[in-house]
């Protein structure tokens, strides 16, 4: 069951917002340091971010109202009931599944789910688009809801028999494929990409992306709450992390629950203002994504504090992850800007991103102090509820290759580093919310200033790869500081950072996890394959064509020589070094310990 909005704000973390808002502080809550002015812009930011606001849907809001029966959690806000099941807003009636919001009925058979909310339709936690009038339903079909970037104009779907549909765009290519049977989705990106999802009980998923990092996520339980703990793998490389699972508007959004938290000495050495500005050599060198971004992205020339330091940091890290899609797996990845004249990604949003960097190091500290008090920090707080409801615009980088659709109903993608910025927030009903384009990088991608439609799944992960990014640059700062240029941290941020009780407790990855991940490219190509011909049965013509499945699966941990050849080949040569043996490949190096992978270069 999903527990809803039960956890609660510390007083200290209350006490420190209204602190903060009567006084306008720039210094961290909580910590001692500099007082000075913030932007204008997020003056009270930090403080926006460390608590639940009372506008927030929470269960437990004395503007709430909540009954159990048979299991399922009813909730009645502002005049609207729901029944919530597992984190999804049905109610069952005959067989059919329909979800009323906002006055609007839809009732889906074959097993879709629909959700209708002022033109925007969503189900079972999947991306959802704006509908503009542009989609086209296969005669006698119900159109899906499964697809993730919406409903662009010129698409047709077809809905199977058994509950399996397809989507093409208006070019007849394939651009979604659900499999009811096998519980498969896939997607065609714009730039050539193909993200194959599955999901697994308890609110886990399985996640493989031709050119970029996968992940098998799997559910557990802390303090009745649900977490799930994601094993990514990326290059033969696998690392985790923890997220909490969390109701918001019939959607079960994954919120970013860092593995550790620092003390507040480090979060306040981040947060405030460094006693000058100082200039750091990154070490990019001549790295190809450098000049192939080059018209896109330059760093700041200084950096007057980690807030700015940490946005290239984060910037940098998504560029290198778009042009390593573009060269693993054919995929655009957005074309290189123009070299000459000012980058795409202006100073202006720079600064923009590196304020919501400060807001978000804010609120990481008022969750390690609640932590740290053994409280549950709450993830509407933590994730994408809270800046829905905070007044505030807040800017989002993408992290992830994703498509979306326009004002116009166009579709068009954004890719790793691009800018997205959230003014006005949805309708209390809404599952989708409309951004602005701040960045791009041209070619197939948004074009900077459209307003894209956004699912909140969507929006959540967004924010959850910042946090990460913040969280992955704050360790490599604290291991820097002192060096580099880098200004030398206080004795109170140089501790180490404490692992969250809720990492701790984790259950560890499945060792066949990685393999299981390998093999969902071949089941997807046989769920693509199946479903397309049913739906072409029933059609009485084909339906588009099915994109290749792209280059082999990729090297993981744990595999043997043999299951190396069998996806790259023979090597081009080999290194016997005693205890480790080196296969070398065209660009790559796979390192054996005891005839096992233990590293890829």
């Amino acid at each position: 069951m999903i527990m809803q909005n039960s956890s609660r704000v510390g007083k200290s973390g209350l006490a420190v917002i209204t602190l903060a808002l009567l006084f306008g502080w720039s210094s961290l809550p909580g910590v001692a340091g500099t007082k000075t002015s913030a932007p204008a812009s997020h003056a009270s930011a930090p403080a926006s971010h460390a608590s639940a606001p009372a506008s927030h849907p929470a269960a437990s809001s004395a503007s709430h109202s909540g009954t159990s029966t048979a299991g399922h959690t009813t909730t009645t806000t502002a005049g609207h009931t729901t029944t919530t099941t597992a984190g999804h807003t049905t109610t069952t009636t005959a067989g059919h599944t329909t979800t009323t919001t906002a006055g609007h009925t839809t009732t889906a058979s074959a097993g879709h789910a629909t959700t209708a909310a002022g033109g925007h339709a969503t189900a079972g936690g999947g991306a959802a688009g704006h509908n503009a009038g542009g989609t086209t339903a296969a005669k006698g079909t119900t159109p899906s809801q499964h697809f993730s970037s919406g409903t662009p104009k010129g698409s047709t779907e077809h809905a199977t028999k058994d509950g399996g549909a397809v989507r093409t765009r208006a070019d007849g290519h394939v651009a979604d494929v659900h499999d009811a049977k096998r519980g498969i989705d896939v997607h065609h990106g714009l730039d050539g990409g193909r993200r194959v999802s599955h999901d697994l009980p308890g609110h886990g998923r399985m996640v493989a992306e031709r050119g970029r990092r996968g992940y098998v996520q799997r559910g557990y339980g802390y303090h009745g709450h649900d977490y799930g703990r994601r094993a990514y793998y990326y290059h033969g490389h696998e690392y985790n992390r923890y997220y909490r699972g969390y109701g918001y508007r019939g959607l079960y959004l994954n919120v970013y629950a860092p593995g550790y938290y620092y003390g507040a000495g480090f979060y306040g050495w981040a947060y405030n203002p460094w006693a000058a500005p100082i200039a750091f050599g990154w070490g990019w060198g001549a790295a190809p994504w450098v000049g192939f971004y080059g018209g896109f992205f330059t760093p700041f020339p200084v950096y007057p504090s980690a807030a700015f330091w940490l946005t290239d940091y984060i910037i940098s890290q998504d560029l290198q992850a778009a042009y390593a899609a573009h060269q693993e797996a054919a995929i655009a990845a957005g074309e290189a800007a123009a070299a000459s004249g000012p980058p795409a990604l202006t100073p202006e949003v720079k600064q923009q991103i590196a304020d919501e960097v400060k807001a978000q190091l804010a609120l990481e500290n008022a969750e390690a102090q609640q932590t740290a008090q053994n409280q549950d920090v709450d993830p509407g707080s933590s994730g994408v509820a809270r800046l829905l409801a905070d007044g505030h615009s807040h800017v989002f980088v993408v992290g992830d290759g994703l498509d979306l659709t326009d004002s116009t109903g166009a579709e068009c993608a954004v890719s790793e580093g691009d800018a997205l910025q959230l003014v006005t927030p949805p309708p209390a009903d809404a599952t989708t919310a409309s951004l602005i384009v701040l960045a791009s990088k041209g070619g197939k991608e948004c074009q900077k200033t459209a307003t894209v439609a956004v699912n909140l799944t969507d929006l959540q992960e967004m924010q959850n790869h910042m946090r990460e990014n913040i969280d992955s640059g704050l360790k490599d700062l604290q291991a820097k500081q002192g060096t580099g240029g880098l200004p030398a941290a206080p004795p109170s941020a140089k501790a180490p950072p404490t692992e969250s009780p809720y990492a701790a407790v984790a259950p560890p990855p499945d060792p066949k996890d990685a393999a299981d991940l390998q093999a969902e490219n071949k089941d997807a190509d046989q769920s693509e394959a199946a479903v397309v011909s049913e739906a072409s049965s029933e059609n009485g013509s084909p339906i588009g064509s099915v994109t290749p499945s792209g280059p082999p699966p990729s090297v993981a941990l744990g595999q043997t020589t043999d299951q190396v050849k069998a996806i790259l080949g023979n090597p081009t040569k080999t290194a016997d070094l005693g205890p480790k043996t080196i296969y070398y490949y065209d660009g790559m190096k796979v390192v054996f310990k005891a005839g096992k992978v233990t590293d890829v270069e």
